[in-house]
């Protein structure tokens, strides 16, 4: 994941490789403590230009990075392709998700943190009230490897549409993709070029960030690796927001379209080679449909191909240690009982996609996230069950419920414990800016996108002006004796007699 290690490397520079060929992507330096220390304090000068700017400017310029990176969006595919290994049409997808909400965070955020005036209640009817939200200045992101133009774009973009600068520690696996997004942000937008900078380097880069005093630190990553990286940020007393990965489950009910179901299922369990952190990874199935879910899952599972060509659904690995755990979870699913019905294999960085039935509750396969192409499908007696299986877990990113009954669909997605939940489809959530997006429990806290995304990056700021004074101040030595007493009658008289 991004932050391996709080160590340094003592390396000077590594190596970026294609996932799939081993090709040398490019060479990028280890940023060390001192340089990320240069890099911050030369992004708070540029933060408080940034913000002096207003949101008008700030829109004006968002827009130009936001065309700068849309009229080279198969440029920037062609470099996700290579460097993360995922094929070039859903690398143009994962961009495009990205510049929608670099337009949303940038539209929204004058009425979303703008000033505006609050009712001052009965004890300060003779002031006004002002509440606004005022950027923390630097924030630093620490992303992920899966989706490396989406995902850390989404604590960018409504950081920069709120005012601070940002500076980006992409992943030791796509530092390549993170400074072409930097690079791209000083080509569009020259005359502020350093309100969005970028550190490449391993673990102990990202260890740096967390120490450089930046004013919150956004991490993607496993909840391990967030263990660390809130130690670090504890000791400046830098607050930190966490988006630490999920073993996201789906409900088939009775009364479900059972080939659209299927088909989500595919997409949210395949898709992306299976490294999504809100992808679909167990799937509890009531014993009505049971039998014709399994049936099509595996008729579509069937037809997909792993690969690193044109015609690959899906490509390889890109940590390709991840293999590893993927190896491991499939051991012990079949060790415990399981069985696969389609794949089981991995073949070098390439992962068969695999379904997996009979697999217990117990297994590593449904207890720890797998972070590749395998879905496990469960028979429960009835959508109640398979809620409560659902939920078993200390994760709680995402999901997804399949119902032909609205309302009843509506109230499992409710009950559901993650922080996000789709009805009849799946992971469509994160496609819709103006919600937020973040987990439960050991998948983090702290949302990215939508209002709450866009708060996350500020600070609340109330101002009180007094408009009138008062014949008797109570907030006062000189307040005669009575006045509690008559503010107690007061308050009897207006809240008393609720019971």
């Amino acid at each position: 994941m991004p932050l391996s290690d709080d160590a340094p490397s003592g390396r000077e520079t590594f190596e970026s490789t294609d996932p799939g060929s081993g090709e040398v992507i490019g060479v990028f330096p280890v940023a060390d403590a001192g340089t990320v220390a240069t890099v911050v304090a030369r992004a708070r000068t540029a933060a408080e230009r940034w913000a002096a700017l207003g949101f008008a400017e700030r829109r004006l310029r968002l827009a130009a990075y936001r065309g700068y990176v849309t009229r080279r969006v198969h440029e920037l595919a062609d470099l996700v392709h290579r460097e993360n290994g995922k094929p070039h049409a859903d690398a143009v997808l994962e961009i495009t998700l990205a510049v929608e909400h670099l337009a949303w965070a940038a539209a929204h955020a004058p009425r979303t943190l703008g000033p505006r005036k609050v009712d001052p209640g009965l004890l300060a009817a003779n002031h006004a009230a002002y509440l606004e939200y005022q950027p923390l200045g630097v924030v630093g992101v620490i992303g992920p490897w899966n989706y490396p133009v989406f995902t850390p774009m989404g604590s960018i973009a409504y950081a920069l549409a709120a005012g601070n600068a940002v500076v980006f520690k992409p992943s030791e696996f796509t530092p390549a993709i993170g400074t072409w997004l930097a690079a791209a942000w000083r080509a569009a937008v020259p005359d502020v070029a350093d309100v969005f900078s970028v550190v490449t380097g391993d673990g102990g880069t990202g260890a740096a960030l967390c120490r450089a005093g930046v004013g919150k630190l956004a991490f993607t990553g496993s909840a391990a690796t967030g263990r660390t990286v809130m130690a670090a940020c504890a000791e400046t007393l830098t607050p930190v927001l966490m988006e630490c990965g999920g073993k996201d489950a789906m409900i088939v009910d009775d009364d479900a379209d059972v080939a659209a179901a299927a088909d989500a299922a595919v997409w949210g369990g395949m898709s992306n080679a299976g490294q999504t952190c809100i992808g679909i990874e167990r799937v509890y199935v009531t014993g009505a449909v049971y039998d014709r879910f399994v049936a099509e899952v595996t008729r579509q599972v069937a037809g997909l191909r792993p690969g690193t060509g044109a015609g690959a659904d899906y490509g390889p690995m890109t940590m390709a240690s991840q293999t590893d755990v993927v190896r491991r979870h499939l051991a012990d699913a079949v060790a415990t009982g399981g069985r696969a019905v389609v794949g089981g294999t991995v073949d070098g960085v390439l992962v068969a996609p695999t379904v997996l039935l009979d697999v217990p509750e117990t297994s590593a396969a449904v207890r720890e996230e797998t972070f590749g192409p395998t879905l496990t499908i469960t028979r429960v007696t009835d959508a109640e069950e398979g809620l409560a299986r659902a939920n078993a877990t200390p994760l709680g990113l995402g999901g997804a419920v399949f119902s032909g009954t609205p309302a009843r669909a509506m109230d499992l997605a409710r009950r559901m414990r993650s922080g996000m939940t789709s009805i009849n489809s799946v992971l469509t959530f994160a496609s819709v800016p103006a919600l937020p997006f973040g987990g439960v429990g050991e998948s983090g806290f702290g949302r990215i996108h939508g209002e709450d995304g866009l708060r996350e990056f500020t600070r609340a700021k109330a101002i009180t002006r007094q408009r009138v004074g008062l014949p008797v101040n109570v907030m006062s030595f000189s307040r005669p004796a009575r006045a509690a007493d008559a503010l107690a009658r007061v308050m009897r008289l207006v809240h008393g007699r609720h019971r």
